[in-house]
C-alpha cells in the first residue's frame, strides 16, 4: 500500500488492491475538483458552469443544443436547463433558435463568456502545469489509459 494513502486516511490496510486503487482514484479526483472549485469560485461560477463554457468555446462561433452540451459534460448535470439559464442571466451564453428546427434552441458562448475563460486560463493552466511537474509524459499516458479502461467498462 502507498504510504501517502495510509497517512491520508489513517488506515493501514484495505480489503484488496482494487479497493486501494479505487480510493486513490477518488482522492485524486477530489483533489483536482477542489482545486478547480477554488479557481471557479474566484471567478464567480461553478465547475459545471465552467465545463459548459469550455464545451461552447470549443465549437465557437457555433453552439450546441442542451442535450449535446449534457452529453459532453465531464460531470453530467441533472438540471442542465437551469445551469444554462444561470449562465444566460450572467450574459456568458445566449440562446438562439435552431435554423433547422425552430423548437430547438442552440446555446452559444458570448464574448463575455470567452473573456471569462481567458481570465481563468492562467489558473487552469497552473493546475495542468502542476500535473506536468508531478507526472512524466509516459505516466500521464498510462494514467489516461487506465482511467479509460475503468469508465469504458460500464
Amino acid at each position: 500500500m502507498g504510504k501517502k494513502l495510509e497517512q491520508r486516511l489513517r488506515q493501514a490496510h484495505f480489503q484488496s488492491s482494487h479497493q486501494e486503487a479505487t480510493i486513490n482514484i477518488l482522492l485524486a479526483a477530489e483533489h483536482i475538483r477542489s482545486a478547480m472549485d477554488r479557481v471557479c469560485q474566484e471567478h464567480g461560477i461553478t465547475r459545471s458552469q465552467y465545463n459548459v463554457l469550455r464545451i461552447l468555446r470549443g465549437i465557437h462561433p457555433q453552439g450546441h443544443p442542451r442535450r449535446e452540451i449534457l452529453c459532453r459534460m465531464i460531470e453530467r448535470s441533472p438540471d442542465a436547463t437551469r445551469l444554462i439559464d444561470r449562465l444566460e442571466k450572467m450574459e456568458f451564453v445566449e440562446r438562439q433558435s435552431s435554423e433547422e428546427d425552430r423548437r430547438l434552441s442552440v446555446t452559444i458562448i458570448t464574448k463575455k463568456g470567452l473573456r471569462l475563460l481567458d481570465k481563468m486560463s492562467k489558473a487552469v493552466d497552473a493546475m495542468d502545469k502542476q500535473i506536468a511537474e508531478t507526472l512524466t509524459e509516459r505516466e500521464c499516458k498510462s494514467l489516461s489509459t487506465i482511467c479509460e479502461k475503468i469508465y469504458d467498462a460500464e
